[in-house]
């Protein structure tokens, strides 16, 4: 992966490609395919491709989805309990669904009726546009570049999309989550939180997982900050930010410094300039720091969630899984330490909610988890 990365960046940073090829030693076919993957699918399309068959064999087929819906059709007033046990019977030789994975399949072809609070329906929202400062912030990594003494820096850089505002610009050894939260912590300590945070799909700000949460982008939900995720592939999308990291790389790396202290003295250098002597077109040719305030929102620790329309509060541990009745679910890592909300739907069914969002339903007889619409998607 780390190898692939590597060439897809110094390839878009203008290298030949047939150069590249053979000292990475690839045939130009496969070069030209990892290009395009990226192009087209973004940094994690660069994975290896599964082997497995297109489908899981566990997986609910279309065919058994539309059996559902009839059952429901010919039995609009049952439930997942009932059409379960109607299923069985009336197809023993079909494998037959677990109860959560029924009641999924009813909410999302909107066959499930409303009960109590009503059940938050994400659609989706476009990219939304910065008025004033703190609006939205935008985060990513500059690509990855080889210091003088042979490591790796992965600078990690947080901007004001408003202002233009470089808030950090940090030398880091990795992508690791466990190297981000405290950049963040000290950005939200001495500029305080912003609206919305803009990122790619990317780690450390969003995972494989639930809905693609990672334990940072959680971490910022409960800090009361809306997540901005742009479209795989899409970094036009985060222009202003993106344009930046050109003007940065061209100041701070050629050459790059002997090693990550003297970097970080070149990217500190970089920002001081950057934000209070460097015109910039978009602000009337005002400095950055000319438009920038620090927002009136302060860093505080996330208070405890409250769930006052939810059945009771279940916590996630540090495996994901939470206990109902003494059985085990797993939900998502990315929670652990969270607590969530569930509530009762039927016999044996719970809906699962984090803070505001639905995240999907359980039944106790099968111990799964089946996840509902992603309440976190933007379409753009």
């Amino acid at each position: 992966m780390e190898e692939r990365i590597r060439f897809v960046i110094r390839a878009l940073e203008g290298e030949p490609v047939a150069a590249l090829c053979r000292e990475f030693e690839i045939s130009r076919k496969t070069g030209y395919k990892f290009l395009k993957r990226y192009q087209d699918f973004g940094i994690e399309a660069l994975r290896d491709e599964s082997r497995r068959p297109l489908r899981n064999a566990n997986r609910l087929s279309l065919s058994i989805e539309e059996l559902i819906l009839s059952l429901k059709a010919e039995k609009s007033d049952w439930g997942a309990r009932k059409l379960r046990e109607r299923f069985k019977r009336k197809y023993p030789d079909l494998p037959l669904p677990a109860k959560s994975t029924v009641h999924a399949v009813l909410a999302r072809n909107g066959k499930v009726g409303k009960r109590g609070r009503p059940r938050y329906h994400a659609s989706g929202t476009l990219l939304s546009q910065p008025v004033k400062p703190n609006d939205i912030w935008a985060t990513d990594y500059k690509g990855q570049f080889r210091l003088g003494n042979g490591r790796y820096c992965y600078p990690l850089t947080v901007t004001d999309l408003a202002t233009r505002y470089i808030l950090a610009c940090e030398s880091l050894e990795s992508v690791q989550e466990k190297q981000a939260f405290p950049v963040f912590e000290e950005v939200f300590q001495e500029h305080g939180l912003p609206q919305a945070i803009r990122t790619d799909n990317g780690v450390p700000f969003a995972a494989a997982g639930l809905f693609g949460l990672s334990k940072l982008s959680v971490w910022w939900l409960t800090l009361g900050i809306r997540l901005e995720r742009i479209a795989p592939g899409k970094p036009q999308q985060n222009g202003c930010h993106e344009r930046m990291h050109r003007t940065l790389k061209a100041s701070t790396t050629r050459p790059a410094a002997a090693n990550a202290l003297q970097q970080q003295e070149k990217f500190d250098l970089f920002v001081e300039e950057f934000n209070n002597e460097r015109p910039h077109e978009a602000l009337d040719m005002k400095y950055p720091v000319e438009r920038y305030a620090s927002s009136t929102k302060s860093y505080r620790e996330p208070e405890a969630i409250a769930y006052p329309f939810h059945d009771r509060t279940v916590a996630v541990g540090e495996c994901g899984n939470i206990s109902l009745y003494g059985k085990r679910v797993y939900v998502s890592r990315s929670l652990a330490g969270q607590t969530l909300g569930v509530t009762e739907l039927e016999d044996e069914i719970w809906k699962i909610s984090f803070m505001e969002h639905d995240l999907g339903f359980c039944d106790l007889d099968s111990r799964k988890f089946e996840h509902g619409d992603d309440p976190f998607a933007i379409h753009v």
